[in-house]
């Protein structure tokens, strides 16, 4: 349980540290809230791929760095799909 507050509280801080290093562009999600959730999304997918690949144990997160490169991959994803979806809207 503790693990995965300390992962909540790590994706916060990388969602917004993300949102700095790739502020996108309008296909991005810009709210404070979206962008938190994005982030805490990465931390959990940076926290799977580190247990899979052996570099975290079971019970371990993922740390900074990697929850924020976790969350850079996430909204690129993120902006890269509604990007297509608006310009398949019109």
């Amino acid at each position: 349980m503790l693990a995965i507050l300390w992962t909540i509280i790590i994706g916060f801080v990388a969602g917004v540290i993300a949102k700095f290093i790739m502020p996108g562009s309008t296909n991005e999600p810009s709210g404070f809230i979206m962008t938190t959730l994005l982030g805490i999304v990465g931390a959990f997918v940076a926290t799977f791929l580190g247990q899979v690949t052996g570099w975290y144990p079971p019970n371990e997160g993922a740390g900074l760095i990697a929850s924020v490169v976790g969350a850079v991959i996430v909204l690129a994803i993120f902006g890269f799909i509604q990007g297509r979806r608006r310009t398949t809207a019109l």
